[in-house]
């Protein structure tokens, strides 16, 4: 039996120059991919107050809040504190509340938490670049694989 080889390949980036580039823009310059990630998340938000969300629409609503909470560690938005622990405490309670019952339903102060958290997405999309964007979805996937996160259990 042969031992497994700690050999990894690394990716190898076909154009180094363009990637360090790219990596500088700032995201709103992407209208499209901006546009279509506000259609997405306020959609989600739409559907979760008018009380017809589903999983899906629940997954993308923690994706935005897992990204804002990384951009927030990363320095965006540090005066937002409470902004962000409250959203992540709204988001959790009705994410167990909805795993329990089959049903996401907001209580009023927790749609207002989850708006606030959206507002400080939106305006963090504005300031950074796609090199922070990067690196706050490596920081959501660091955390996720080393089990770090808050999980929503039934």
């Amino acid at each position: 039996m042969r031992k497994k080889s700690s050999y990894r390949p690394k990716p190898v980036l076909v154009n180094p120059i363009a990637y360090v580039l790219e990596s500088f823009t700032p995201v709103r310059v992407h209208d499209s991919y901006l546009v279509d990630m506000k259609i997405k998340n306020h959609g989600a938000m739409s559907n979760l107050t008018r009380g017809l969300a589903d999983k899906e629409d629940v997954n993308t609503l923690v994706n935005m809040v897992n990204v804002t909470e990384a951009l927030y560690r990363l320095g965006f938005g540090r005066e937002y504190r409470s902004v962000v622990k409250d959203g992540l405490d709204a988001l959790h309670d009705m994410g167990r509340r909805g795993a329990q019952t089959g049903r996401f339903i907001l209580k009023a102060q927790e749609m207002s938490h989850l708006n606030l958290i959206m507002e400080l997405h939106d305006a963090q999309m504005d300031l950074i670049t796609i090199k922070d964007m990067e690196k706050a979805i490596d920081l959501v996937n660091k955390e996720f694989n080393h089990r770090k996160m808050r999980r929503i259990a039934a």
